[in-house]
């Protein structure tokens, strides 16, 4: 007969508890651990309803709470990847080293064209810029986050044609830093020129060397004096330069010094065809010159046919300088019709030098110079350009107009799409008829050029009749040749 087993209180009233409570009992006091104290009070079903609802709208306010959370996290990362240089979210970054800025890559590249030395926040000394893909790699998840922080399409592009994707540049060597100002210097006396300085960087010390303000006020050179002796101003600069020294050059047009130290490859007169025209660097700078326009008497038609002539065949001005360079060159007097018509009077604000030899040859021009070379000649270089057949039919089969350049209506677009207006030849300062191609029309037309040049001649007839003690102009077989059949 088997012992009744011990009864446990404890296991028993657990027992009842957790039958009570499955069974649906309401009675708390007989549950081992009593409701929480948030549902006290609640009686009826409708506040269980609505406390659940309460708890139900929990996951929500979470969600507005995080979402300001995302904004701002954006915000801050939007903020950390601007350039600095346009303040923008940078565009194909690249790093300076070894500072570790970075920036767009084309506002870098323009930044050293702009002749920037170093680095463009921290002005550091730098060496080499590099692209950066990790800062790439976290713009580009930016913006797959947030679209609407991407640079406008157009900026795109223009910075893509300033810079090329993945391409590294170096930052050219810092220039020697600009001497201290001197505060005891007087306006109205001539500072030392470089030259002037014992010992200085450039190995050549001037034979009359000039007294600084600063150091003997008494021996110092006043402006009212003019120029000191051995020295003149740059045309560039315009900072005193010696003219003995090595670096010094000469315009041989406008007679016009430049010191060569001041900023280089501007303060230079460079031999006639590899000088670079002033203000005149790309077709941009035709395009918004107005003396330009002023060559083909203001008349846009003929202009915009040049531009979209230089364009489709990638020619420079400095192209055209040099073509019109080596045209007069080639003439028999050179630049001297040029010089005795005083192009090149009062070009520069410093007083330019005596022209000792107007026969002498001519062989340094300053950028200033050259401009006027290239603008006085480049209608004529358009005329004979026009000869080698490039131009579209719908251009050269345009009828001449009979008053030609003189026309008063070649401002009128329609007048000037109609009629060409390009036909009358220039002569050179000794009144020669030049007969080559040159000076024919500008559509290439034999007819043409013979009617064209005949009259001239009849111009001429009495200064050849002189010449020729009085011989008749259709004496000439070349003239008699080109009158036949007119």
């Amino acid at each position: 007969m088997e012992e009744p087993q011990p009864s446990h209180p404890g296991t028993s009233d657990s027992m009842m508890g957790l039958s009570m409570s499955r069974s649906g009992g309401t009675s708390s006091s007989a549950l081992k651990r009593g409701p929480p104290s948030s549902f006290e009070g609640l009686e009826d079903e409708t506040s269980k309803k609505r406390f659940k609802g309460d708890l139900g709208n929990e996951p929500d306010s979470e969600k507005s709470v995080a979402k300001p959370g995302y904004e701002t996290l954006a915000e801050d990362l939007a903020q950390e990847l601007q350039c600095g240089c346009c303040t923008e979210l940078v565009y194909r970054p690249v790093v300076v080293s070894p500072c570790q800025h970075f920036f767009c890559g084309s506002c870098c590249v323009l930044w050293i064209r702009n002749g920037g030395t170093n680095c463009p926040a921290c002005r550091g000394v730098s060496t080499i810029v590099t692209p950066s893909r990790p800062l790439q790699s976290i713009v580009d998840i930016l913006l797959r986050a947030d679209p609407s922080r991407e640079r406008a399409k157009r900026e795109r592009i223009q910075a893509d044609e300033v810079y090329k994707a993945g391409c590294s540049m170096r930052i050219p060597t810092p220039r020697e830093a600009s001497p201290e100002p001197n505060l005891n210097q007087n306006a109205d006396y001539v500072r030392p020129c470089p030259h002037c300085v014992p010992d200085n960087a450039f190995g050549w010390r001037c034979p009359q060397p000039v007294i600084d303000y600063g150091v003997d006020p008494e021996r110092a050179w006043h402006l009212d004096d003019g120029n000191p002796p051995g020295h003149a101003f740059c045309g560039n600069c315009e900072n005193l330069l010696a003219l003995r020294a090595p670096s010094t050059t000469k315009c041989d047009l406008c007679q016009v010094s430049f010191c060569g130290v001041g900023v280089p490859g501007r303060c230079l007169a460079a031999p006639l065809l590899s000088q670079h025209p002033h203000n005149m660097s790309d077709l941009g700078d035709l395009i918004q010159s107005s003396e330009v326009y002023g060559c083909f008497d203001h008349n846009t038609v003929e202009v915009d046919i040049m531009l979209d002539y230089l364009t489709a065949q990638e020619l420079s001005p400095r192209h055209i300088y040099r073509e019109v360079a080596s045209h007069i060159l080639s003439q028999p007097n050179g630049f001297r019709p040029l010089i005795e018509l005083d192009l090149f009077v009062d070009i520069h604000s410093v007083t330019a030098g005596i022209d000792e030899n107007p026969d002498a040859p001519r062989n340094r021009i300053c950028r200033q110079c050259a401009t006027e070379v290239m603008l006085w000649g480049m209608k004529d270089w358009w005329i004979r350009e026009r000869q080698k057949g490039f131009l579209e039919e719908t251009v050269t089969r345009r009828p001449d107009c009979k008053e030609g350049t003189s026309c008063s209506r070649q401002k009128d677009l329609a007048h000037a799409r109609e009629y060409n207006h390009i036909i009358a030849p220039r002569f050179s300062g000794d009144s020669v008829l030049s007969t080559d191609a040159s000076m024919t029309g500008t559509q290439g037309s034999p007819l043409a050029f013979a009617a064209t040049t005949a009259d001239a001649a009849r111009q001429l007839e009495p200064e050849m009749r002189e010449s020729r003690g009085h011989a008749a102009v259709t004496d000439f077989p070349t003239i008699s040749l080109l009158t036949d059949g007119l």
